[in-house]
This record gives C-alpha cells, structure tokens and sequence, in this order.
C-alpha cells in the first residue's frame, strides 16, 4: 500500500516547481479529510492525493498519459494508479471515478483550488475561514475562473453530496496544514 513518504519520493522524481508541490500538498490534505469521512485509511488517501500529478509537470499536454507505467513499475497497486487516472475522467481519459477515494479525487483536484484562492485573500489565510465565505466565492464565477466548477459539481454528485458539504470537509482539513500549505495568517 502507497505511504505518503513514499509517495512523496516518488513525486520528486517528476516534480520541481514549487506551485505544483503547494497543490499537491492541498489536495493531499482534502483527501485526507475525505477519508477520514467515509471511514478510511487517512494517510493511504493523503499519499494518493499527493501523487495524482505525477507526470504533470514533464508532460502537462499529454497529463495522465505518463502515469500508468511508471507507477505499477514503481510498486503501486493497481488501485492506486487507478485511483490516480480516474481524476482525469471526461477531461483527459475515460477512467470513471467509481471508489469513494476515486470520486473524491477527481472533486477535491479543482475544488481545493477554489479553497487556496479564497485563503489568500484573507488577512488570516484559510484559519478562519467559514463554509458561507467560501460558499460566495464558489458561486462567483470570474473569482477563480480557472477551477472548473461544473467539474466540483460532477464530482459531488458522484459522491452524493452538497458543493457546500464537501467544501467544509476540506476547508477543516486543509487548517490542519494551513502553514505548510503557505495558507496561515500574513504577517
């Protein structure tokens, strides 16, 4: 089973620019959040979390297409590849998000995006940030305009939740690591 040191190995093979390390980080924290809702192995969903980007930065026109191989070769289960692939669904392949930790993946890959970019602008980053602040900027749609909502969307409906429900998931997890995540307090 994939660990967060080892997945944090791994993605340094591929891996040198700071944002994408930051985003990885994020979407680590939300799955672990996620997990630990449905009833899972916490660190297990953090690890996957960590590595869904791997082949990003060296191929980020052909993402996911560098993934599959390498990881099996690296010892990753073909769960947890499959895991991976599945967060391009619709976008870059037709791996449909199936598992809970799948569905999970492919929500919180744009949503924890929206979270960061909310954080930011805050005096206090994402410490204080509440689920109806939040909730604005969601439905702002020039604010983040890059995240694809309808994809967030998508991906609560899979897992048969509210925007709203998932977001605050997240959020909580994400303070856990709010220095890590560069997302504290400014000074």
């Amino acid at each position: 089973m994939l660990t967060l040191d080892r997945a944090k190995e791994l993605l340094a093979t591929t891996t040198t620019e700071h944002h994408l390390y930051l985003h990885a980080m994020n979407v680590m924290a939300a799955m672990g959040g996620l997990a630990q809702h449905f009833g899972e192995d916490r660190e297990h969903w953090m690890a996957i979390g960590y590595l869904h980007d791997y082949d990003y930065e060296q191929h980020p026109d052909e993402h996911l297409k560098h993934t599959e191989q390498p990881l099996l070769d690296a010892g990753l289960e073909e769960g947890e590849v499959r895991a991976i692939l599945a967060h391009g669904y619709g976008i870059i392949n037709d791996v449909a998000p199936v598992t809970n930790m799948e569905k999970s993946l492919f929500t919180v890959d744009e949503l924890t995006g929206i979270i960061q970019a909310a954080a930011r602008m805050r005096p206090l980053g994402i410490t204080d940030m509440e689920i109806s602040s939040f909730m604005k900027k969601f439905k702002d749609k020039k604010f983040a305009a890059k995240c694809n909502r309808e994809l967030i969307r998508q991906g609560c409906e899979m897992l048969n939740m509210e925007v709203k429900d998932v977001a605050e998931i997240c959020i909580a997890a994400m303070k856990e690591h709010a220095e890590a995540l560069e997302l504290g307090a400014k000074e």
